[in-house]
């Protein structure tokens, strides 16, 4: 399983990579192997909304479960990718660069204090087995 360093993590499992007040947020490797094969994903929100903490920003569904995923952190949604509504399958093949969902502007630096690190990450998904 792939849990880059670089990354915060949700226990929801979306990462969260942090540049400044700019934050990528996608899902790991752990939640796309969950899934499986992945066929379907819609992002929820548009550039310039505002999101909170914990909102749902997209949809996914794979062959054997439907998902929805989490905003790590609040602010305003500042670019979506859109490649992911016609190549889902990004999501199980490069989670964590070709598969990002959105960015966005965090208006609340202290949010990030309730993601984990890599290894807090790593932990928590061997308790899911």
């Amino acid at each position: 399983m792939n849990i880059p360093t670089n990354l915060k993590y949700a226990e929801s499992n979306e990462w969260a990579k942090v540049e400044g007040n700019l934050v990528t947020v996608g899902i790991s490797d752990f939640a796309q192997d969950q899934l499986s094969d992945i066929v379907y994903a819609e992002i929820i929100v548009a550039e310039g909304d505002s999101v909170n903490k914990g909102d749902t920003i997209a949809t996914i569904e794979s062959v054997k479960a439907a998902a929805d995923v989490y905003a790590p952190v609040s602010g305003t949604v500042v670019a979506l990718n859109e490649t992911l509504s016609n190549s889902p399958e990004i999501l199980n093949s490069d989670p964590y660069a070709a598969a990002w969902i959105i960015k966005v502007e965090m208006t609340d630096a202290t949010e990030l204090d309730a993601l984990m690190d890599a290894p807090a990450y790593e932990e928590h998904c061997a308790s899911q087995h």
